[in-house]
C-alpha cells in the first residue's frame, strides 16, 4: 500500500516538475521561476492594472513628429467589459481651440506617475503659435517598462484595430536596457501596425484598415536601418477594424516569426553573420555593434511591451500622394504639418465617430495580452 502511495506521489511530483526554459524575465510582475511552456505574463483587462501598465506622458510625437500628446487620462485609456481601449480625443476639448495657437503647455508633474517621460523633441514643454500649434490630439501609450521584460518567448495579443483617417495603432516591443546602444542598434519588434483610413489607396492598393504589418528595426544607427529586409504585410478585404484578430510572435534563439490568427506572416532566421549580414551592412564603414553578441543580436536581450495609438506624423508612414476620400491635409516635408492637419479636421474628424458609442470605432481595442516561455 505504502509503495503504491509513494509511486502515485512520485508521478504527481514528476508531472508538476518545472523544466527550465531559455526564456529570461525581469520586472515587478515577472515570475520568480520560469518553466518551459508556462504563461509568464497575462492581462485580460477585467480592470486597468496600472501596476502592469505604465503611461507615457510626453508631447514628443514618437520621434516622427506625430500629432498626438500622450497622457494618463481615462478619456484616452480605459478598460470596459473586459477590453482595453486606447481612444483619441481633441486637445481643444480640454484647453479650448485658442490655446493650441497661443498657449504654453508644460506637462511635467510633481507626482511620480505625472512626470514627463520623454523630454526630447520638445516633449515636456511646448508653446503654440499660429504656424506651429500644440499637439491637437490627445491619446495614450502604455508600456510594461517597469513591470515586465523578457527575452525569448511566445506572444499573442487579441486586438481590433481602430478606424478613422490618419490613426496609427501599434503593438510593439522595445529593448529594456539598450544593450547595444541607442535606436535602432538595440532593436525594435513591431508586432502589428495599421492605418485607420477606411478607403486609402496607393498605386491602386488599399493601405488603410485592410493592411496590417509586422517589422523588425535593427542597424548601427538611425540612417542604417535594415527594417525593409524584415517587414511583412497582410491584407484583409474585410478590414482589421471590423473584428478581433490574434497577432502572434514566436521569438527564439534561432528565429523570429510573426503570425496573424495562426497563419505565418513572415520570419527571420539569421545565419552565422547574424543581423549584420542580414541588413547588408558589411560594406559600410562602421563597427558592428553586435559583433560580441549571439547571431540573434540585437534580439538576444530583454524587451518590454508597448500599446499605443498615434495620429499622423511626417516620417512617411502616411505617404504623400495617397488617394483618400478626403485628401491628406499635410505633406511630410511641411514645417507646419501639425497645423495643416488640424486645419483639415472637416475631412478627418467625422471619420472618427467620436460621438458614437463612446468613440469605439476610433479606439484600438485589446482583448488580452499573453506571453509564454519557450
Amino acid at each position: 500500500m505504502w509503495a503504491s502511495l509513494l509511486c502515485v506521489l512520485a508521478l504527481v511530483m514528476l508531472s508538476q516538475a518545472c523544466t527550465p526554459s531559455v526564456t529570461t524575465v525581469s520586472g515587478t510582475h515577472a515570475p520568480v521561476t520560469v518553466c518551459s511552456g508556462a504563461m509568464i505574463f497575462a492581462d485580460d483587462f477585467e480592470e486597468f492594472d496600472l501596476e502592469k501598465w505604465q503611461h507615457e506622458n510626453t508631447l514628443a510625437g514618437g520621434g516622427n513628429w506625430e500629432f498626438q500628446y500622450y497622457n494618463n487620462n481615462r478619456t484616452n485609456s480605459f478598460t470596459h467589459s473586459g477590453l482595453l481601449f486606447i481612444r483619441p480625443s481633441l486637445t481643444s476639448d480640454q484647453f479650448g481651440q485658442a490655446f493650441l495657437s497661443s498657449g504654453l503647455l508644460n506637462i511635467e508633474g510633481g507626482a511620480p506617475a505625472d512626470r514627463c517621460t520623454n523630454p526630447r523633441w520638445y516633449g515636456c514643454e511646448r508653446t503654440g503659435t499660429p504656424m506651429n500649434i500644440l499637439n491637437p490630439i490627445k491619446s495614450a501609450r502604455i508600456r510594461t517598462v517597469n513591470s515586465f521584460s523578457f527575452r525569448y518567448g511566445r506572444v499573442e495579443v487579441r486586438a481590433k484595430m481602430p478606424a478613422g483617417d490618419w490613426l496609427w495603432p501599434a503593438i510593439w516591443l522595445l529593448p529594456a536596457y539598450n544593450s547595444y546602444g541607442t535606436w535602432p542598434a538595440s532593436g525594435e519588434i513591431d508586432l502589428v501596425e495599421s492605418r485607420g483610413n477606411r478607403n486609402m489607396f496607393q498605386n491602386g492598393v488599399h493601405i488603410g484598415t485592410q493592411e496590417a504589418g509586422s517589422t523588425l528595426h535593427f542597424g548601427p544607427y538611425s540612417d542604417l536601418n535594415g527594417w525593409e529586409r524584415a517587414h511583412w504585410l497582410r491584407r484583409n478585404s474585410a478590414g482589421y477594424d471590423t473584428d478581433f484578430h490574434r497577432y502572434q510572435l514566436e521569438w527564439t534563439p534561432d528565429f523570429i516569426k510573426f503570425s496573424i490568427d495562426d497563419v505565418e506572416l513572415g520570419r527571420v532566421t539569421p545565419g552565422n553573420g547574424g543581423f549584420w549580414e542580414l541588413g547588408g551592412f558589411n560594406d559600410k564603414n562602421v563597427e558592428n555593434p553586435w559583433r560580441y553578441g549571439s547571431k540573434m543580436a540585437p534580439f538576444d536581450q530583454k524587451f518590454y511591451i508597448i500599446i499605443n495609438l498615434a495620429v499622423g506624423g511626417t516620417n512617411g508612414f502616411f505617404p504623400d500622394g495617397v488617394t483618400n476620400p478626403s485628401p491628406k491635409p499635410w505633406w511630410n516635408g511641411s514645417p507646419t504639418a501639425s497645423t495643416d492637419f488640424w486645419n483639415g479636421q472637416a475631412g478627418w474628424l467625422p471619420t472618427w465617430n467620436l460621438n458614437v458609442n463612446d468613440g469605439q470605432d476610433a479606439s484600438l481595442q485589446v482583448d488580452y495580452v499573453r506571453v509564454w516561455a519557450l
